[in-house]
């Protein structure tokens, strides 16, 4: 099997110097899930790509969604077809392209006396749903009568309920997907960094010629600025892109509508679901889902998600009181026999949304379709978009791009359109080691080799579950999450985690699954980042303190209860 390139600080570093030195294509500011659907989409057609995230790699957005693959059911109420047409189809080719990453998930969708849409109505969204699927789904849906669903969910509340369906999406593990298309854009040609911002703009006349960028990890401020030079700058900003695009253009009007998302997680065992829920808050007619995730730690229930105005500075994002007692009301609504309470939540997190600003009455009617246009100095910005459908708007943006570029090229106006690039091909695994021929070599080497390997390893890194099990197979660790002192050390080398808190948060589920967020390990865990970064006591300290300073941060909602 061929060895995977590493991807780490060291090729961080490398990809640094090659900021300073080179001229790139393509500067793509933002490491979330549309940059490195870009990165990789260009990198595949031979461009000579460069990307710059300010955090870590799916900092924002992209590791703070529901955790779906989704065509999109309710989108049908607002007739967008070929959004979930497009949606339905990149779902079936994640499930085969990336099945460690996206699985089959069974939704169940009750249906009570009194809602907006009966049984009628909500069947004929379910056979239009699996007809624009082309009927590649896992299942198809199923009606179900009033005694069947609560056969397969006794809790579920049994007052007024008229039945109901079960339909087929999928989960994912959002910010593992993002750095792992980071990691492959990265394998064709791609110089990738994370934690590194992006200043100001760097002008020739009217063209916007690249960047000036800050190492946010360098030691000295003396070296810290340097400049990328590309011929074409793409911003791939999310929630940030109004504050970097008045960096582009003193005349900068906002793009975004910004849209608020809650989830609070829960244990498993609290609230035993056999699938998803879809749930329809009778406040509003919001769709929210109780999403059962087995393979986070010892087993969670994600819930949510709200939707509500979000703060134009996504910095000052937080949860409110509010909000958790929104989604503690439906919890109630649909589960009140649990006597669910606020105390049962292991931990939350909060996301933002992205919209274009369409001028739409409602934030629910706001299409989650992305848009894409020319910005100043000829920038390409894109906002908005859905996570399932990344792959096709990588290339569409790549598209766009060049079709510009070849544009500006033919009136003399910029640099020359690059000759002989391939053609686009995004469609092959984002890793082959994960395929299930793969999977299923290193689990029958696994058998034969002197340690144990748990499944959970499997379920991660494929057949990379071997190369973590062997870099420390003796320590012990949380039920469901095996091995951390090895899967710190494989994520350093192969993901390029800077900070325990990239591992802790993003890389692994320790501070999703868990009340304690895993810090009980931590000491024991800053001491292999340090021995794997080259840190010293000193460092080690800080570092641990920044990632308890950080849990503080995510958990100041606590406190409002």
């Amino acid at each position: 099997m061929v060895a995977t390139p590493e991807f780490s600080f060291k090729t961080r570093q490398e990809a640094l110097l090659k900021f300073r030195e080179q001229t790139f294509d393509f500067l793509i500011i933002g490491g979330g899930i549309t940059g490195a659907a870009v990165a990789r989409d260009a990198a595949s057609r031979g461009l000579k790509v460069a990307v710059v995230e300010k955090n870590d790699f799916a900092f924002g957005t992209s590791s703070r969604s529901s955790k779906l693959i989704h065509g999109g059911l309710r989108y049908l109420e607002n007739f967008e077809f070929r959004l979930v047409f497009e949606a339905l189809t990149e779902r079936a080719l994640l499930l085969r392209t990336a099945p460690h990453m996206v699985r089959p998930l069974p939704f169940y969708f009750p249906v009570y006396e009194g809602d907006p849409h009966g049984k009628g109505i909500i069947a004929m969204g379910m056979w239009l749903y699996d007809l624009l699927a082309l009927f590649r789904t896992p299942g198809a849906h199923k009606n179900l009568s009033r005694q069947g669903l609560l056969d397969l969910i006794p809790f579920l509340r049994s007052e007024g309920l008229s039945g109901g369906f079960r339909y087929y999406d999928a989960s994912m593990w959002d910010d593992a997907l993002a750095i792992q298309t980071l990691r492959s854009a990265h394998e064709m040609g791609a110089q990738v960094a994370n934690y590194v911002e992006a200043l100001n703009p760097i002008f020739e006349g009217e063209r916007i010629s690249g960047f000036r960028c800050k190492d946010l990890e360098a030691l000295s401020s003396a070296v810290a600025e340097f400049d990328i030079k590309a011929r074409r700058v793409i911003l791939c900003a999310g929630p940030w892109t109004d504050r970097v695009g008045s960096r582009l253009s003193s005349a900068w009007k906002p793009w975004l509508k910004p849209s608020k998302g809650v989830h609070l997680v829960f244990d498993i065992k609290r609230i035993p679901v056999p699938g998803a829920m879809v749930m329809s808050h009778p406040e509003d007619g919001r769709i929210s889902f109780v999403i059962p995730r087995p393979d986070f730690g010892a087993g969670v229930v994600i819930v949510g998600t709200t939707d509500d105005p979000a703060p134009q500075d996504p910095d000052q994002l937080g949860i409110e009181k509010s909000e958790v007692k929104y989604l503690m009301r439906l919890l109630h609504r649909y589960f009140p026999i649990l006597n669910l309470t606020t105390g049962d939540i292991v931990s939350a997190y909060v996301g933002i949304r992205p919209l274009m600003d369409t001028g739409a009455a409602t934030l629910q009617k706001i299409s989650r379709e992305h848009h894409i246009d020319l910005g100043p100095g000829g920038t390409t910005i894109v906002a908005g978009g859905k996570y399932t459908t990344h792959r096709m708007m990588g290339k569409e943006i790549v598209d766009f791009t060049l079709k510009d570029w070849r544009r500006a090229s033919g009136q003399n106006k910029g640099p020359a359109f690059p000759l002989g690039l391939r053609k686009s091909e995004t469609r092959s695994p984002v890793f082959y080691k994960a395929l299930p021929k793969a999977v299923a070599e290193a689990r029958a080497k696994g058998i034969k080799s002197e340690h144990k390997i748990p499944e959970e390893l499997f379920s991660r890194y494929g057949a990379d579950a071997i190369a973590v099990a062997d870099l420390d197979s003796n320590s012990t660790f949380p039920v469901g999450l095996p091995l951390l002192a090895a899967q710190l050390k494989y994520t350093i080398r192969n993901e390029m985690v800077m900070h325990l808190e990239d591992f802790f948060i993003r890389r692994v589920p320790l501070f999703l699954s868990r009340s304690d967020h895993g810090l009980p390990w931590a000491e024991v865990l800053s001491k292999v980042w340090a021995s794997e970064l080259g840190k010293g006591e000193k460092e080690t300290l800080a570092e641990f303190e920044r990632l308890r300073a950080e849990f503080d941060r995510r958990n100041e909602w606590k406190k409002s209860l």
